[in-house]
């Protein structure tokens, strides 16, 4: 209603930051909008890249609960400029800079991929692909279809 009073369609609220915030990105990006719970009992690598589960969003008490026990049985990596709480208890805080995201998972995969560490099981193993991921080998880029990084940088040539 108050926006109404000021003539505004706009409105803003607790919601835009929390549990609406949380369910954008995996609602753009994987079509689910609805709430997920992560499977920390069964996480040996809980890698955050800028979040912070110990200190905001509605899965803080569930965090809270098992963080002790993934850094017990496994590794947190935290990919934050800053150094918040979850980074401060990290085995490993990568302070990037901000805006380089990007460059720091593009380079992720091409490591990943050029040095064959995935788990093949879980994702396959590639075979099929055209191009194949080669170390020191270039991907023709006449043969590469750019549908979403159009004038963005040539990950695949890195």
């Amino acid at each position: 209603t108050l926006p109404k009073i000021y003539g505004t369609g706009n409105y803003y609220s607790h919601s835009a930051l929390c549990a609406e915030a949380e369910k954008m990105g995996p609602g753009l990006t994987q079509g689910f909008f609805g709430y997920r719970d992560y499977d920390l009992p069964k996480t040996n690598c809980l890698v955050l890249w800028g979040t912070d589960p110990l200190a905001s969003n509605r899965m803080v008490p569930n965090t809270i609960h098992y963080f002790h026990e993934i850094l017990a049985r496994g590794s947190v990596i935290v990919v934050d400029p800053r150094l918040s709480n979850a980074a401060a208890k990290a085995q490993e805080w990568l302070p990037i800079k901000p805006g380089t995201d990007g460059a720091l998972a593009t380079a992720i995969a091409h490591v990943l991929l050029t040095e064959g560490l995935w788990n093949k099981e879980f994702v396959g193993d590639f075979k099929s692909f055209w191009g194949g991921f080669k170390a020191g080998q270039t991907v023709n880029e006449d043969e590469f279809e750019e549908k979403e990084t159009y004038g963005l940088i040539k990950w695949w040539n890195l």
